[in-house]
């Protein structure tokens, strides 16, 4: 695990050495709700280079996880991409074109609809980068955010990188993974217990960069305070239990300490894969915000 100081808004660029980057943007969020975040993220114990990438924008109520793939270092190069677009689409530091109409918007809130439209941008700048470099061509990224306003969460997700609700020792998944061993556990061709022992949980359906358009899944998620949301990639869920990840926000009530914690877990676990984890606590006022990575 490495540790860096975040600007403002920042992300990072997940290799085992790398520093987070600041990227400018300075909005607040609305002055009844603050969150207090913290994240981890750590090669793992078999992977030879880190190609999550991460982003928190607490001001904003921001937060990004995204799970590089494609080999030879091109994986972070589209984790780092998702990250960097969405982050310019959202904080206005990039051209984002008209704002959805009510019909484009499809009955969600404009911040919901601006999330999805800034991960399918997201989408199609990888997809041009690889199109481009026939050496990328066979990058992509999953990608799951979630960005809070007063006592709503908008999440959206492509891949199977996920994200959670802690309330109250109650743990829920806001997410469903867009991969084959899932359409199995669907149709009822597997059962959870076995799909996690499956040796295809890596084939997704869907991801970002191998398509021109992409669709990506959103939600519109109440919260109060003392929820927490959790996000997270791939190599924290198959290493760790859900059951593990609740306890931990109910023992260590720390962003910073859970997201450490759980990393630990992984890789405790065997740490197959790359793991980051983000957590924000949601509070009553203020804005706090704390980054260790």
């Amino acid at each position: 695990m490495h540790r860096g100081i975040a600007a403002q808004v920042s992300y990072g660029r997940l290799r085992a050495k790398a520093k987070p980057y600041g990227i400018g943007g300075n909005q607040q969020a609305d002055s009844g709700m603050r969150i207090r975040v913290g994240a981890a993220t750590d090669v793992g114990r078999v992977r030879k280079q880190n190609e999550d990438a991460f982003a928190l924008a607490a001001e904003q109520g921001l937060l990004v996880v995204c799970d590089g793939m494609g080999g030879t270092a091109f994986g972070e190069v589209a984790s780092q991409m998702a990250v960097a677009t969405i982050l310019g689409q959202l904080n206005g530091s990039q051209d984002t074109g008209e704002p959805p109409t009510a019909e484009e918007a499809g009955g969600y809130m404009l911040r919901t609809s601006r999330l999805a439209e800034a991960v399918r941008r997201a989408n199609k700048a990888i997809f041009q980068e690889a199109q481009n470099d026939e050496a990328k061509a066979d990058m992509g990224t999953t990608v799951v955010a979630a960005w809070v306003s007063g006592d709503i969460a908008s999440v959206a997700h492509v891949g199977d990188s996920r994200a959670y609700l802690w309330r109250k020792d109650h743990f829920e998944p806001l997410t469903r993974d867009h991969s084959f061993v899932e359409e199995q556990v669907k149709a009822g061709v597997l059962d959870r217990a076995h799909s996690l022992q499956s040796e295809k949980q890596n084939i997704l359906l869907r991801a970002l960069g191998r398509e021109p358009e992409v669709d990506v899944d959103v939600s519109e998620v109440p919260v109060q305070p003392g929820d927490y949301l959790l996000l997270c990639s791939d190599g924290l869920t198959r290493m760790v239990p859900e059951t593990a990840m609740s306890e931990a926000i109910a023992n260590l009530r720390e962003p910073d300490a859970i997201c450490r914690s759980l990393v630990d877990a992984a890789n405790n676990n065997g740490g197959a894969d790359n793991v980051t984890v983000v957590v924000a606590e949601i509070q009553s006022e203020g804005w706090r915000r704390w980054l260790s990575v």
